[in-house]
């Protein structure tokens, strides 16, 4: 009876772990996006979206409903990281993008926040497309964890749910993120919202603004950049 009872239940863990795959492929996909958006032709498309369902079935085969996070939540830095590990492993990026992220690395450390791209160009003597270059490629370097503002939601999100102390945290949390989008150009106000909300894709968002899938990319590198900065003021006071 016990070997029976074991079997289902290995049996239905399988086929609730292989649902969640397959309900989850697009938001590998949806990921796959907000990494590698606007990367030179040269990197392996397949081998990325590859290792961002293996991070999926990873989260997949460790989730347990029972702790009451959504399943989203906790996969989400599982199937990032695989994406972005495996960028890091071939890294695409040239050897003046990495020069140029070290200078700006440099006046970040130099400058008391919120640091703005515009400064960055100040101090730098970049221009302002050379920073937003910059800005979209620190990502996928080893310099400084520059993970999207909805990183740190979604991670807080995992560590930090159930208690009544903890929600009110969350909600403090969310209400400073919306007070730091509201104080962003308006485009790149629009721009965060419309992926952040509304979960528009990077080439859908173009289509509205009628501008480039790597305009978009650029700009939604800025507006995180931006906020993650109006964070770094308030989380010293």
């Amino acid at each position: 009876m016990e070997a029976a009872t074991r079997t289902y239940q290995e049996a239905s863990s399988n086929q609730r772990r292989d649902q969640l795959i397959m309900d989850h492929v697009d938001f590998v996909h949806r990921i796959y996006g907000s990494v590698a958006a606007n990367l030179p032709n040269e990197v392996d498309e397949e081998n990325l979206r590859a290792a961002g369902i293996l991070g999926l079935i990873e989260a997949a085969q460790n989730f347990d409903p029972q702790r009451g996070v959504p399943f989203k939540t906790f996969a989400y830095p599982r199937i990032r990281g695989a994406i972005v590990d495996e960028l890091r492993r071939n890294s695409p990026l040239s050897q003046r993008i990495m020069q140029r992220i070290g200078i700006l690395r440099s006046i970040m450390e130099s400058i008391e926040p919120p640091v703005t791209p515009e400064l960055i160009a100040e101090k730098s003597g970049l221009t302002m497309e050379e920073v937003e270059e910059c800005l979209e490629a620190m990502q996928l370097t080893r310099l400084q964890s520059w993970e999207s503002v909805s990183d740190s939601v979604e991670q807080h999100r995992q560590y930090h749910v159930g208690q009544p102390e903890d929600r009110i945290e969350k909600e403090e949390i969310l209400q400073r993120l919306a007070e730091c989008i509201k104080r962003l150009p308006e485009r790149e106000r629009i721009v965060l919202t419309l992926y952040h909300e509304q979960n528009l894709r990077l080439k859908e968002i173009g289509e509205v603004l009628e501008i480039s899938e790597s305009r978009v990319s650029r700009i939604l590198a800025k507006a995180q950049f931006r906020v993650r900065e109006m964070f770094r003021v308030t989380d010293g006071e």
